[in-house]
């Protein structure tokens, strides 16, 4: 392995690839340099002099400027290096070329389940979704005693509660945020079953909730307010008998992977995950995409700084003025509680080698690779087109990836530099950027990225996650989060608590 990396030919920085001494010289640069201090793992050499004030480039962009001189062969970081960033911005639209051969190889296939409103799912399990935490508690003892009376066979992945924290106390945009989430959940293809619990006296009662979620089907969906009868364990049982039946009735077919939704996110990001994690990801977008599949990312405030590369993929002028929406709205969100709007990376981000925002948000975007900006949606809001999609949300990967999943994505492929462990309402594959974390925790992470420093192929790498894909979309193989039996969901908290 190089002792440094260099993603672009106009960088003024290079990113160490081990632990390096002051005095190392590194001749794999031309002409060599000789290090001006200590340089930890992940982190960034100066190339070159760079003067005060001098924009420093990665990934042939800014990340920043100096905020004092910079000599070559010095350690580049938060001690000389400071954001861009500042408010509101006008944007210009400057359309990449968008010349797009249509896909001429075969689609591979994957084994699904088809729902009867056509959307395709990749697990056929029952959810038992709370309209407010007081309910958590009996979702979660329903959720116990479905498993135990029904064992998890060839079509049916088990019972889950989503539980929540929300649902009472909210008003106004926050409550409707909970709810549109919830309603959505309720309709995803992963569920072949939904069993909705109401308290019955929750802010998000029965009466302002089933309008949001809309029709659905009465042979799918049942409904219990626990308050209105005696025992909501006997009742609840009763009514999962029905929907059991209905579930068994659901068997994988053969579909195209064009059908697939999934989510692309990333957490604890380091220096690496931008040239492994994220870049792997982002070519496997570009040929899910090419393949007629969609992909969908997020994590808004972290495509602050990178945000102009996505306005100039946008497949028109209407795709480009959402994406300038939801820019400025996230922006907007901040100044609204008075927070600072390049507050972002976090201090796990920053010991990993990233320094400001632009750094951060650069490496983030690599997840969409090259392709086109075919929509954009509102937090809330489900995938109406294929292709690669973005959605209003936060970099909150609980908050987001939840979003990501009520949208309609029913896999997420995760990318990690510092490691998380967390799981979701869908399964969830992650990519560890680097060796080190990916052999360290084996049991969080299911494919390791850093072998792309170590000399593997990145095509090699392609078409090995492409085939963990398929495996886990078609029920061979659970991610080591669903293994685990890690879920969670969360809401966007915007207001008051009443």
């Amino acid at each position: 392995m190089n002792k440094v990396i260099k993603i672009h030919p106009t960088d003024t920085v290079v990113v160490s690839t081990h632990d390096l001494k002051k005095g190392d010289l590194i001749d794999e640069i031309q002409p060599s340099i000789i290090l001006l201090n200590d340089i930890p793992r992940g982190h960034k050499i100066a190339l070159k002099d760079i003067d005060e004030d001098e924009n420093v480039i990665r990934y042939g962009n800014p990340i920043g400027h100096a905020t004092k001189p910079i000599k070559r062969g010095e350690w580049v970081h938060v001690h000389n290096v400071f954001t861009n960033l500042t408010d509101v911005i006008e944007y210009t639209y400057n359309p990449v070329d968008q010349k797009d051969e249509p896909y001429t190889g075969e689609i591979p296939s994957f084994e699904g389940y088809r729902r009867a409103d056509g959307n395709v799912g990749i697990r056929n399990e029952l959810w038992i979704i709370p309209t407010v935490f007081c309910a958590n508690g009996p979702s979660q003892q329903l959720s116990r005693l479905v498993n135990e009376k029904y064992p998890q066979s060839e079509n049916f992945d088990g019972a889950y509660a989503l539980v929540h924290p929300y649902g009472c106390s909210q008003v106004g945009e926050d409550l409707l945020n909970t709810q549109k989430i919830l309603a959505n959940l309720v309709k995803h293809p992963n569920a072949g079953a939904v069993l909705i619990l109401s308290n019955g006296c929750e802010v998000n009662s029965l009466d302002v909730f089933l309008p949001v979620l809309g029709e659905y089907d009465p042979q799918r969906v049942k409904i219990i307010n626990c308050a209105e009868v005696p025992d909501e364990i006997e009742v609840g049982m009763q009514y999962i008998d029905e929907l059991m039946a209905y579930v068994k009735t659901f068997k994988r077919e053969t579909l195209p992977l064009s059908e697939l939704a999934v989510a692309v996110n990333c957490g604890g990001s380091d220096a690496f995950s931008g040239i492994t994690a994220n870049a792997l990801l982002g070519r496997v977008t570009d040929r899910l995409v090419h393949m007629g599949g969609t992909v969908v990312m997020t994590e808004v405030p972290e495509m602050f700084g990178a945000e102009h590369i996505l306005m100039n993929r946008a497949a028109n002028k209407e795709v480009f003025n959402k994406i300038v929406e939801i820019i400025n709205d996230y922006k907007r969100y901040y100044k609204k509680y008075d927070e600072v709007i390049y507050s972002n990376p976090t201090q796990g981000n920053i010991a990993g080698g990233l320094t400001t925002l632009e750094d951060k948000s650069l490496g983030c975007i690599q997840k969409g690779g090259d392709a086109i900006v075919t929509d954009v949606l509102k937090y809330g809001e489900r995938i109406k087109t294929r292709g690669f999609n973005l959605i209003s949300g936060p970099g909150n990967d609980l908050v987001g990836i939840t979003n990501q999943e009520a949208a309609g994505c029913v896999l997420t492929i995760f990318t990690t530099g510092r490691g998380t462990p967390a799981g979701y309402s869908c399964p969830l594959i992650r990519l560890g950027s680097n060796s080190i974390i990916s052999n360290l925790k084996k049991n969080w992470i299911d494919y390791n990225a850093g072998v792309l420093m170590e000399g593997k192929d990145m095509e090699e790498a392609v078409e090995e996650l492409l085939h963990m894909i398929v495996d886990v979309a078609s029920g061979r193989k659970k991610s080591l989060s669903e293994m685990n039996n890690y879920r969670q969901i969360s809401m966007l908290k915007d207001g008051i608590m009443d």
